[in-house]
């Protein structure tokens, strides 16, 4: 798995905590991922497995403050870790579990099951649906708009050089391009065009469309002139649905954020990660940045914009296609107190779950 760090700058000195620096701050953390409480030096005395006492963790609990690792959310209480602790956490100190035996059977079983019902959707969706209620927080997965059935498509034309080319999904989704115009274009050009397209889109996605125009142009050419021809061609090559631009987004169980819940100030965070979750396409360009890594990615906290006010953490891998080209990924969206240890191998496992089923024969892209 490849995870992203940002402590480069960082790395020499926090490499530098000797064995009980390292012990101590492990326990405050993991006490934090376990409870969300702040971890005190008498209770971290009494964890850790040398003889310290408790004014000698607070010596070392004082060093991790100043190197900005953990901090005390009020003057009497324990330490927290920091944002940047759970980063040194993650990438130095975290040890990754297994998926049990039992789970990597229900993530199989499921994902195939879904797979029957012969749609990448239903694969996909099932796959957020099985993320959330294994990790407690929101499963997300990116997909591409190439997938989504159509019901009605229209050239209409803007000026002499451009068109807008227009399709309506079964859902009542709306989406529009500019495609560009051959100089000379007859006005009757982009009504036949909207016609030839018209009578092969209801039903189908923009693939098998895509797939079905190229069949049919070469038989049916001579009802079309060449110009028109390639109006058609023009305006579905604009919609190849594999830049991020073109991605949906899926989201399931955002209900099971509330469902540990602590404190006032827990109901605002989740809250403003519902919010968050409405600026679909700022999501997408998030989880974007998983498929440039072509591997797992780990965000916490402000690491990235989009998520820093509510504090919420993100672990994301990518999955592929029968052709092995990374189409979309899938992860979880939850607290910064995400069982990282836990959901890391999870999130790899089903993506890599996935990619196999999307590889093998008879699903069809809807």
């Amino acid at each position: 798995m490849a995870f992203d760090s940002l402590l480069a700058s960082t790395a020499p000195s926090l490499a530098r905590l000797d064995e009980r620096s390292r012990e101590i701050f492990r326990q405050i953390v993991e006490t934090y991922l376990a409870t969300g409480e702040p971890a005190g030096s008498r209770n971290i005395s009494r964890l850790i497995p040398m003889t310290l006492s408790p004014a000698s963790v607070r010596n070392v609990m004082a060093d991790l403050e100043a190197a900005g690792l953990i901090f005390a959310p009020h003057t009497s209480a324990g330490r927290l870790p920091t944002e940047r602790g759970l980063r040194f956490f993650v990438d130095a100190l975290l040890e990754i579990g297994d998926v049990s035996e039992d789970e990597r059977n229900s993530i199989e079983t499921q994902v195939r099951a879904a797979a029957r019902a012969q749609t990448v959707d239903g694969v996909l969706a099932e796959a957020s649906n099985l993320l959330s209620g294994l990790s407690r927080g929101a499963g997300v997965v990116t997909a591409g708009k190439t997938d989504v059935r159509l019901k009605h498509i229209e050239f209409v034309p803007l000026d002499a050089s451009r068109a807008l080319l227009i399709l309506v999904s079964d859902d009542g989704e709306v989406e529009n391009r500019l495609v560009p115009l051959p100089k000379g274009l007859p006005a009757s050009a982009l009504t036949e065009a909207t016609n030839f397209l018209g009578s092969l889109t209801r039903g189908r996605t923009i693939a098998e469309l895509r797939s079905e125009v190229e069949r049919t142009l070469s038989a049916r050419r001579a009802e079309l002139d060449e110009i028109t021809a390639r109006v058609v061609e023009t305006g579905l090559a604009s919609w190849s649905g594999g830049d991020k631009a073109e991605r949906r987004l899926i989201v399931r169980g955002q209900t099971r954020l509330l469902h540990d819940l602590r404190a006032i100030e827990d109901l605002e965070r989740v809250r403003l990660l519902f919010d968050d979750l409405e600026a679909k396409q700022e999501v997408v360009d998030l989880l974007g940045r998983a498929e440039d890594a072509q591997g797992l990615r780990i965000f916490i906290g402000s690491e990235n914009k989009l998520f820093s006010l509510s504090g919420s953490s993100t672990i994301v891998a990518p999955y592929r296609d029968g052709q092995g080209r990374v189409v979309g990924v899938l992860g979880v969206i939850g607290p910064t107190r995400l069982n990282y240890a836990r959901i890391v191998p999870m999130v790899d496992f089903t993506a890599r779950v996935v990619s196999r089923v999307l590889a093998g024969p008879g699903i069809d892209a809807a």
